[in-house]
């Protein structure tokens, strides 16, 4: 749902029963579009969140913490410098805009009291904090615009102007005169209305039974009485709000507890964002990975290109040994030549060049026919490389897609970087940072088990086992070391294919019907010198195939 006035509104009323008279304490400003104040009251300690990002613009009190910069920037050291040590007076909103006026009581350098007001505006991209002072002059604000409006240092602040109808202003007659049928009934109020979404509209309407497109007039009225004691009862600050599927919206509610309202959306706010910084965590990795995938493609279609070329260097030389037999024939200056080919008693025309002599065609045949052995043995050599690196490549993108969290994706970030000689940008903290991801564990049969969700572990599980601890893999197919614990006992039949089955369900092959694995004692797995993160060697061992 939209953080729109009647949820911003909830928010104040909370916040006015709770730190009305909070010290401002500290000021951090973890990201461009974050300001959060550190508030003491009552003997609590609070943090009051502000976001204006534009996909998650809201105000209220949290929980969660937030990494900071090690420079703080120009405008928290503003804010800083004006806010910690004031209190906070009273916290304001007109009618459902959403835009929240905090009113500060500090002293100014004389040490006379003075206020002034930090306000929050909550208007999608154009979302802002702005302080003001005591005669209503910017002092700044985190962002400055020009239009629509003007806000800059030193210019007057003008609130945000609307031609939107307050719904407390409007009767249940004017209500069904102003709603037209044939069109649906969220477009009609979010744009009628101050503060009203059309995510609100959409899911009162599901809990209230009533069609978006289709209503009639009892539906309204139905729907304009609801509406009416949600406004009513935010007032009296007893709303809460009700879950629909991933949305939530505001109904009245008297049971409702303290600050129930402002922890939902701290909570619900956080998961979104973890969520959406997961995913673009993800896809900016896994961008630059199969741009590497890419490249070593290309240099592997070059490289077989060569490989093509050096299949005809067996010709330049029988070129070179023809005529060099036949010498005594050739006059100079010939384009071609016809000469007997006595390995199988047939004629062969040899392209000569003209310009030069007979024995230097001789040598430009046998220079060819050298160049290209030497590079069959180069060539081969690259492509053997090649073919690791898009091996280990593969390994990548699988481990990146089954990542389910950032510590994860961090762990590959870190792995990439150091075997691509790489330095990934604009991932949040993933650089400086000490990786704490654990390998999964399981406990099959009493025996503890072990799974890789990276390269990296699957290194750390393989090479952290013991001699007689049981390892499994996949077939030729790319997935997680999976490492049992034996604890020198026996491991029967059941747990060695539960084990196999937990390796299949961690690998590329996770859907596929009989999976071939591995398993064997890890004293028979090697990992050569020159192996990529998670490539390794095995013998000894057998195979279990999972259905």
């Amino acid at each position: 749902m939209a953080f729109d006035g009647i949820v911003t509104k909830t928010i104040i009323n909370e916040l006015n029963k709770n730190i009305i008279g909070a010290k401002i304490n500290k000021v951090f400003e973890p990201t461009k579009s974050d300001i959060i104040l550190g508030l003491y009251c009552n003997g609590k300690n609070y943090a009051l969140n502000i976001c204006i990002n534009p996909d998650n613009c809201r105000l209220h009190l949290t929980t969660h913490s937030k990494a900071n910069p090690q420079i703080a920037p120009n405008f928290c050291m503003l804010l800083r410098k004006h806010l910690i040590g004031s209190r906070i007076l009273a916290i304001s909103s007109y009618d459902l805009e959403r835009t929240i006026e905090f009113t500060l009581e500090t002293y100014n350098e004389i040490n006379d009291k003075i206020t002034k007001k930090l306000i929050i505006e909550i208007m999608g991209h154009f979302s802002n904090v702005i302080l003001v002072n005591e005669k209503g002059f910017i002092i700044d604000c985190l962002r400055h615009f020009e239009n629509p409006r003007e806000l800059m240092p030193t210019r007057f602040y003008e609130p945000v102007s609307s031609n939107k109808i307050s719904f407390a202003n409007v009767s249940l007659e004017k209500f069904l005169q102003i709603i037209k049928l044939g069109i649906p009934l969220d477009t009609q109020l979010s744009d009628l209305f101050i503060g009203i979404s059309k995510s609100f509209v959409q899911n009162l309407c599901i809990l209230l039974n009533i069609e978006l497109n289709n209503f009639s007039s009892s539906d309204l009225e139905k729907l304009f009485a609801t509406i009416s004691n949600i406004i009513s009862d935010l007032n009296s600050n007893i709303c809460t709000y009700s879950l629909n599927k991933d949305d939530y919206f505001i109904v009245s509610d008297s049971n409702k507890e303290n600050l129930q309202v402002n922890f939902f959306i701290d909570d619900f706010y956080y998961k979104k964002e973890q969520q959406e910084l997961f995913v673009n965590t993800r896809n900016r990795i896994l961008k630059i990975v199969l741009g590497e995938l890419k490249k070593y493609q290309k240099r592997l279609e070059n490289i077989n290109t060569k490989l093509s070329d050096c299949k005809n260097m067996d010709k330049y030389a029988l070129y070179g040994e023809l005529l060099t037999s036949n010498l005594y024939k050739l006059k100079g200056n010939e384009s071609e030549v016809t000469v007997l080919n006595y390995y199988n008693n047939e004629t062969i025309t040899i392209i000569l060049d003209e310009k030069l002599s007979p024995s230097k065609n001789v040598e430009k045949f046998f220079k060819k026919y050298n160049k290209l052995k030497n590079a069959l043995i180069a060539v081969s050599k690259q492509k053997k490389e090649t073919e690791i690196e898009l091996e280990y490549i593969e390994s990548l993108i699988y481990s990146i897609n089954e990542a389910t969290s950032i510590s994860t994706l961090e762990e590959i970030q870190l792995e990439i970087e150091e075997n691509f000689n790489l330095q990934i940008k604009n991932i949040p903290n993933a650089k400086n940072k000490e990786v704490k991801n654990m390998p999964l564990k399981y406990n099959i049969n009493g025996f503890d088990v072990f799974v890789g969700k990276n390269n990296k572990q699957n290194d750390s599980l393989t090479k952290g086992a013991s001699k007689e601890d049981l390892w499994f893999h996949t077939q030729d197919i790319h997935g997680s070391h999976v490492i049992l614990k034996s604890t020198g006992k026996m491991v029967d039949e059941d747990t060695l294919y539960k084990c196999a089955k937990l390796a299949a369900n961690h690998s590329k092959a996770k859907h596929s019907f009989n999976i071939p694995v591995d398993y064997c004692y890890i004293k028979y797995v090697k990992k050569p010198s020159y192996a990529k993160p998670g490539m390794v060697t095995y013998t000894n061992y057998k195979t279990i195939f999972v259905k």
